[in-house]
This record gives structure tokens, C-alpha cells and sequence, in this order.
């Protein structure tokens, strides 16, 4: 990766304050000593300003309000949104860096599959028969991709990924290492005898449009129907989406949460990482959920919930402050309880 302050205006919409062909190879943090000479770093919370003034990097992102208030040696690139910014600068490298169009010797892919423009397959990838890629798709090595599989343009598939059969990934998606892709979820009728019966998953799981899933995150099929991830969703690491869940455009999932089976989540809504959610509830539209909560009901919109079981987080704060004296309380009530007995209180009286 190699760009000049000149390059980055031009690709995130800036404005060089400075000598326009300084040039970068790197990315770093301003307050961290990689941030040196040949690196782009970026000034996004106003308390780190302090940091612009001695760093050694040669191009910096900033706000487009932001005025030094002495000489700097580094060139400023102002933008709106400075880490959406880098977002978008290291997405386009990412683009202008990806895997060329190429069919690797070691992968496997069914006679009957059609090589689309830009298609990539990795070392001992294995793509069954009924498979269906879109353009530029780019399917890592040691992938396997079983049979009436659907990808969209522009996807990726990490390391390691297993997509099961039937499932339906839409355009400009990314699976990370690791992650499943439709394995059967978890379902058993109980016998007579106490023994459990596996009920087959005979559904699918669909991704629409720009999905992100993070590595070691599974998503079960459907019983029956479909295991549902809408446009824009954003998965983080180890997350379990369990089968028939269907999760709203634009919502964000930290890592370690596990989603019951037959749950409802809605748009643009944040959960925490180790949510536990349970089954066949409804969460609404724009809730966030707290870090390490449990959620056992169903959810209006716009909450903002904490605790396990979770409940309104105002409410939380309030009373976990009680919750933090109750040792020291505890102490007090028993030495009153002594004190009244001493006097003669007889609790049987009121009993």
C-alpha cells in the first residue's frame, strides 16, 4: 500500500493542507510509536490532539473544522468523518489489492460450474456441483461450498468457510475464517423412553447485500423456510444465529452473543458482545442491548436495555448503585435486629 496525501483527498473527498505528494505506505495510530515517518494516521477524538504536534507520520486525517494552533511538520487531509475516512481509504485498497482472476491448481470446482469474469478460487477449495457465482467473486483457499449455493458480485470468502447447501449470499458480503454457513440447527423431540430424535433442518439460510460475518460465527439453517440476514448486518466474531432467526437491515452484533432459534431482531438496532438471547421473542427497531445481558422477552422499539434478565438500562444503573451497598446494608440490619432483640421485640407477635 503506497499513496500520496494528494491520492487520499481525491479518494475520501478531502483537502490537502500541505505538500500534496507526501506520501505514506501505512496506516497507524496517532498516539502509538508506529506512528512514523511514511505512515497515514488520523485525528478522530480531539483529546489525542495533543499527539499531532510531535508525531512522526507524514499524512494525517483531521476534521474539516480542525485549525493547528502551532506549526506541524505533517501534511493535514481534512475530511468530514475522519475514521470513516480511513474506512473507506482501506477499503478501496483492499479492492485494488484483491486476488486476480485464477482457478488454483489445487481447488476442486464441479464441470457444471460456470467461471465468472473475475472469479477467484484458492488451494483446495471445493465447490460442488449446482454452484452459481456472480462477478469478482473471491473464494479463499481451503473453502467448501456445497451444491446449490448461490454468491453475489463483489463477495468474499475467507480461510477456512463452510457454506452450506442451499444457502443464498447476496452481492459484496464478507464471510471471515472459519465461519458456517447453513449447518443444521438445534432441534430434538424428546422420545418416550427419554431418548432424543433428531428433527432434520430442511430450510435455508439467506444473506442479502453486504453482510458481514465474523470468523467462527455460525448461522443455522431453517427447520423449515429460511434463517434470514438482511441487507447491511454486521456480525462480529463466535456469534451463534440459531435456526428460523431473522435479523433486521443495518444491526450491528458484537462477538460471543447467541441467538435462540425462531428469534425476530430489528433494523438498525447494537447488542452487545455475550448477549444471550432467548427463543421465539421479538426484538424491535433501533434497541440497543447492553454488553453480557440477557434478553427473555420480547423487546419494544427503541429500548435500551441492561442486565440479566435485561430491563431498561436507566433503570439498571439505579439500582445496581443499591446492589453495591447491600453488603455494607446487610451488616447494618443484623445489628439492629440484635439491638431490637435486646429490647425485648418478640417477631412472633406480628407473625
Amino acid at each position: 500500500m503506497k499513496f500520496t496525501a494528494k491520492e487520499v483527498a481525491n479518494i475520501v473527498g478531502g483537502v490537502v493542507f500541505g505538500d500534496g505528494e507526501a506520501t505514506a505506505r501505512g496506516i497507524s495510530k496517532i498516539d502509538e510509536t508506529n506512528a512514523t515517518a511514511g505512515t497515514l494516521t488520523f485525528l478522530a477524538n480531539l483529546k489525542y490532539t495533543g499527539f499531532l504536534y510531535t508525531t512522526e507520520a507524514s499524512v494525517v486525517l483531521v476534521p474539516s473544522d480542525f485549525e493547528p494552533s502551532k506549526s506541524i511538520e505533517c501534511t493535514l487531509v481534512k475530511v468530514s468523518r475522519p475514521y470513516v475516512a480511513l474506512s473507506k481509504l482501506m477499503a478501496y485498497y483492499a479492492e485494488v489489492e484483491e486476488l486476480p482472476q485464477r482457478i488454483e491448481d489445487a481447488a476442486r470446482v464441479a464441470p457444471d460450474v460456470a467461471l465468472t469474469e473475475g472469479l477467484y478460487v484458492g488451494h483446495y477449495t471445493v465447490v460442488a456441483p449446482g454452484v452459481r457465482f456472480g462477478k469478482n467473486v473471491k473464494i479463499h483457499a481451503h473453502v467448501s461450498i456445497e451444491t446449490d449455493v448461490e454468491i453475489g458480485d463483489g463477495t468474499v470468502i475467507m480461510e477456512g468457510a463452510k457454506i452450506k447447501k442451499g444457502t443464498r449470499i447476496g452481492k459484496e458480503c464478507k464471510i471471515h475464517p472459519q465461519a458456517v454457513i447453513g449447518s443444521d440447527g438445534f432441534g430434538f423431540a424428546k422420545e418416550e423412553d427419554g431418548t432424543y430424535q433428531k428433527i432434520p433442518h430442511l430450510g435455508n439460510v439467506v444473506l442479502e447485500d453486504e453482510v458481514d460475518v465474523g470468523a467462527g460465527t455460525t448461522i443455522d439453517r431453517a427447520s423449515m423456510g429460511t434463517t434470514h440476514i438482511s441487507r447491511g448486518v454486521k456480525l462480529d466474531n463466535l456469534i451463534q444465529v440459531g435456526h428460523n432467526v431473522e435479523i433486521g437491515a443495518s444491526t450491528v452484533i458484537a462477538a460471543q452473543t447467541g441467538i435462540s432459534g425462531s428469534v425476530k431482531i430489528g433494523r438498525d438496532c447494537m447488542i452487545g458482545g455475550q448477549v444471550g438471547i432467548s427463543g421465539h421473542i421479538t426484538i424491535g427497531d433501533r434497541v440497543m442491548v447492553a454488553a453480557k445481558s440477557g434478553v427473555l422477552g420480547n423487546v419494544p422499539d427503541d429500548s435500551k436495555l441492561q442486565g440479566c434478565p435485561a430491563f431498561e438500562i436507566g433503570s439498571f444503573h439505579r439500582s445496581y448503585v443499591v446492589f453495591r451497598k447491600l453488603s455494607r446494608w446487610s451488616g447494618k440490619i443484623n445489628f439492629l435486629e440484635k439491638a431490637i432483640k435486646k429490647l425485648g421485640y418478640d417477631e412472633s407477635k406480628d407473625a
